[in-house]
């Protein structure tokens, strides 16, 4: 059985922290380890990990990009998992997400975010129509979350990569994928949005999955103000920048059918 490893970045985020470690203690398939990277915080992130016995280590100097490849290095399992702070898998993501990667032919899975949704069943409430306006402004957040956010990132990404992208709150991957691609990682750019950055060293015809079973919860800080949609999108151009003739559309399509045509004159077509 694959041992799994679970990496955590986090800086000053110590409430949400609380409730992703609760979640990994009610997984179907417990993780062997988790590691949470301190990225800087001034809260008491590092002692809400290691309460919950995860391995935690300091990486003070801040940027996701550093912070989630030290994790990564860090870490043991044969199966890598990253998910962000705020993220809340439900109770098979990790053995969904296993599952999946035991196909040799997938080198990583991934799945979207959900805005969280703040209607809870109570009885009471739901009487006195309190839940009804929950419901009301969960509905109308998931609809500009997916139509402004996370729908818009797959396809995009996608087109630009010749593959599905990795979503960085909720992927995982075998060791041997990281291997591969560790040396070309900008871990030291601190403006790099680190799961394209991470999509982008994968080749174009390296199997990836999106499979919805492994969709989970997230914040819906992306959407917290203008000033933050704006300094993601200033990263992600900045991302294909630093990445070059590898971030090319074009050479990544080209890349993509050269061997799917290899591939199907060989009699194995595998290229999904």
């Amino acid at each position: 059985m694959s041992t799994v490893s679970v990496v955590v970045p986090v800086r000053d985020d110590s409430a949400h922290l609380r409730r992703l470690l609760t979640a990994l203690a009610g997984q179907s398939r417990v993780p062997d380890e988790i590691v949470v990277v301190d990225n800087g915080s001034t809260d008491d992130s590092a002692m809400v990990a290691r309460a919950a016995g995860a391995v935690v280590i300091e990486v003070p100097v801040q940027g996701i990009a550093r912070a989630s490849a030290a994790g990564y290095d860090r870490s043991a399992g044969d199966v890598i998992v990253r998910l962000d702070a705020d993220s809340v898998p439900p109770p098979r993501w990790i053995e969904h997400a296993v599952d999946l990667l035991a196909d040799p032919a997938v080198v990583a899975v991934t799945g979207p975010g959900r805005p969280r949704q703040h209607a809870d069943a109570d009885g009471d409430a739901a009487r006195h129509g309190v839940l009804r306006g929950a419901a009301l402004r969960d509905a109308v957040l998931r609809g500009i979350w997916d139509t402004l956010y996370m729908g818009p990132y797959f396809v995009l990404m996608w087109s630009a990569l010749g593959r599905p992208p990795l979503f960085g709150s909720a992927m995982a991957m075998p060791r041997a994928t990281w291997e591969r691609v560790q040396h070309r990682v900008h871990r030291t750019d601190a403006e790099v949005h680190d799961d394209v950055d991470l999509s982008m060293q994968l080749d174009p015809a390296w199997r990836v999955l999106v499979d919805p079973a492994l969709a989970l919860e997230v914040s819906a800080r992306p959407l917290a103000s203008f000033s933050s949609a704006l300094t993601r999108t200033r990263r992600a151009f900045h991302t294909f920048r630093v990445n070059g003739r590898r971030a090319n559309p074009v050479r990544r399509w080209a890349r993509r059918y050269r061997v799917a045509a290899r591939t199907r004159s060989a009699g194995r077509w595998s290229i999904r």
